[in-house]
């Protein structure tokens, strides 16, 4: 698999409903690799809260970190790769808006059938 471009996750069954084929959890393991740093994270709830209206520039991103703008479209480029964001140039800037195919598949398998809504984790 190249580092250039990392597939999009492909299964949508729960890891209850039966244990993950290797090239699944490769798949996998590649999209929650790119959400696994504090940034990208980050970088993808930001886009997603700022989905409607096309997308959100870069340059709006960019202030909200004390990295430079190469180091945040780095992380951006890694977010684009696993699949989980795409983005167009438009003009001197390139916007961003969430792919929910990839993090609604994330979500899927992850998630324990018949157990109603999920507490989320409190913040510390």
């Amino acid at each position: 698999m190249s580092k250039q471009q990392l597939p999009v996750v492909s299964c949508c069954a729960s890891l209850q409903s039966a244990p993950l084929k290797e090239d699944q959890a490769i798949e996998l393991a590649a999209a929650f690799k790119a959400l696994g740093d504090p940034i990208r994270l980050r970088l993808l709830s930001m886009i997603a809260a700022a989905e409607e209206g096309g997308g959100v520039c870069v340059c709006e991103l960019t202030p909200a970190f004390e990295l430079s703008q190469p180091t945040i479209s780095h992380h951006l480029k890694l977010l684009r790769q696993a699949g989980l964001v795409d983005c167009e140039r438009r003009g001197t800037w390139v916007y961003y808006w969430l792919v929910p195919q990839t993090t609604d598949r994330l979500a899927a398998v992850l998630s324990r059938p018949g157990k109603g809504s999920i507490e989320p984790l409190p913040l510390a």
